[in-house]
């Protein structure tokens, strides 16, 4: 999240953008991990987070990870000039972690066996 902040301060929007996507996707990332679950494509990643999570994280949350891997892939390699709000940036991604270390932390081997459970059921 410091890349994050640090570029977009020194006016690189392109990769504050991009910082703040990963800083999100390294976060569920390692709650797959909690899982035993390695997922590397990020469309992947994202799938399973929906599906595995979407009774414990509220809709937007998820929504709001899908547009930040869609702004992103829009700032890296398709716009020019980009006016976004930073500030807005910034506080969302904070919360958007904090949530995911949330979830972690609230896992017991109960929830953490329910859902090991549920992706060998989607995987059938």
């Amino acid at each position: 999240m410091k890349s994050m902040e640090l570029n977009f301060k020194e006016g690189i929007t392109e990769w504050g953008i991009s910082a703040s996507y990963y800083a999100r996707y390294f976060a569920v990332y390692a709650l797959l991990q909690r899982l035993g679950i390695k997922s590397e494509i990020h469309d992947c990643t994202i799938a399973l987070f929906k599906d595995l999570f979407r009774n414990m994280v509220p809709k937007d949350l998820i929504s709001e990870f899908e547009r930040a891997k869609a702004d992103r892939v829009e700032a890296q390699y398709y716009t020019e000039q980009l006016v976004v709000n930073t500030e807005k940036i910034i506080e969302d991604t904070k919360n958007f972690v904090l949530e995911i270390e949330r979830i972690s932390d609230g896992l017991n081997q109960q929830k953490v066996g329910a859902l090991i459970d549920k992706a060998r059921q989607d995987r059938k």
